[in-house]
């Protein structure tokens, strides 16, 4: 980089955002802040703003606006609020967009980034679940540069041959199984919210993780995996490895599977996507292959899991049948985190959903919104309210 790389991140107070906050303090030289956003967490925006000397700060949630301008008084920091800010954040010239908003709630703000043409770095998988075909067609008509910053996805471009296309035979994703994965299905219908988030290898929000234990979170990458890398679903595959060091893995057609493998810490595919295409320097702890002696494998099991298999169902039904899948995931998820439904409900929530809706062509932005929200109506009424139909708090943290 031949001067300070302009960055702005969209959910800076979420696990990814204060990831990217860590790394930016680390590199003062090599980075200048355009914006940040949050959803709620005035408090912590704030004092990212200041430490890392961003020009503007937004939060989502307007009834914060008044505090923030307080926090940031005297400060030289420019601060907004409401949604319609956070999407001019991300139209502010800078050269990277970190787009780490938490689901359905980033996508306005991500597909703003990438109509300027941006260098957009996504930790949000709900881009290309929900608007898949949408988002793909813009970053193509927009000439917009995407990078995957989920671990998985950040491995496979990273051993990715671009140029050698049609030798590549399938990826693998890798995933660790999270908390239950040697529960039986009996012990599984118990568990609790607070054991659910507590991820035994990552470090994550409340939400993703517990996509993680569900393993919803790997068939919404299968989903990504297939618009990003242009794969067809059969030929994208999936493996636990409890160890979390070989975050996945490309197979050739000559026989050679090219791994990308790392300490379980997500300042890596953070890093690579803040200095791409160089390298920088990160804290991430260095993989010491002798003491960790043993890496193992194993095929996910259909059914503790029915996620992955969902999840696959509706990237094969097309259209918007993923859209559906991810808005009653998140429905799903609120509940089981408000206590008012089971683990196991979850994947039940989003096939009932998906079983009760007829999936139908996205051609824009619009069409996706509208299809969620009847996704989101449909499975809270399988919950059985209404109160559950939000998405969770953009960058909430």
């Amino acid at each position: 980089m031949s001067g300070p790389r302009r960055v702005t991140v969209l959910g800076s107070t979420g696990s990814v955002g204060c990831n990217t906050i860590d790394l930016i303090k680390r590199a003062p030289r090599d980075f200048s802040v355009e914006a940040l956003t949050a959803g709620r967490n005035v408090a912590l925006l704030a004092e990212q703003a200041v430490t890392v000397g961003a020009k503007r700060a937004v939060i989502a949630e307007p009834s914060l606006y008044g505090e923030l301008k307080s926090r940031l008084a005297g400060k030289g920091i420019e601060t907004a609020a409401g949604d319609a800010a956070v999407i001019e954040a991300a139209q502010a010239p800078a050269e990277l967009v970190m787009a780490a908003i938490v689901g359905t709630a980033g996508l306005p703000a991500t597909l703003a980034a990438v109509r300027r043409g941006a260098m957009v770095a996504f930790a949000n998988k709900e881009c290309l679940v929900s608007a898949g075909p949408v988002m793909m067609a813009e970053i193509a008509r927009c000439k917009a540069t995407l990078l995957p910053v989920d671990s998985e996805h950040n491995a496979i471009f990273q051993v990715f041959d671009q140029a050698a296309h049609d030798a590549i035979e399938r990826l693998i994703l890798t995933a660790s199984g999270g908390p239950f994965r040697s529960l039986r299905l009996a012990e599984m219908a118990g568990v609790t919210p607070a054991q659910a988030v507590a991820h035994p290898n990552w470090s994550m929000g409340a939400k993703i993780s517990v996509d993680s234990a569900t393993m919803m979170n790997k068939g919404l990458e299968v989903i990504e995996a297939h618009y990003l890398f242009a794969m067809p679903e059969e030929r994208i595959e999936v493996l636990v490895h409890p160890q979390s060091v070989v975050h996945s893995l490309v197979a050739y057609c000559d026989g050679s599977v090219l791994a990308q493998l790392g300490p379980p810490d997500m300042r890596t595919p953070i890093a690579h996507a803040l200095a791409y295409p160089r390298r920088m320097l990160t804290p991430s702890a260095r993989l010491d292959l002798a003491k960790l002696a043993q890496l193992t494998f194993e095929a996910p099991d259909p059914e503790r899991f029915p996620a992955l298999r969902i999840a696959r169902l509706a990237l094969q039904s097309g259209g918007g049948a993923p859209t559906i899948l991810n808005a009653a995931n998140e429905v799903g998820v609120a509940a089981f985190l408000a206590g008012r439904t089971g683990f196991l409900d979850i994947a039940r929530i989003v096939e009932e959903t998906l079983d009760t809706l007829t999936p139908r062509r996205l051609d824009s932005l619009e069409d996706v919104f509208e299809l969620d929200a009847t996704a989101r109506r449909t499975a809270a009424a399988i919950v059985g309210g209404s109160n559950v139909t939000y998405p969770i708090a953009a960058g909430s943290a």
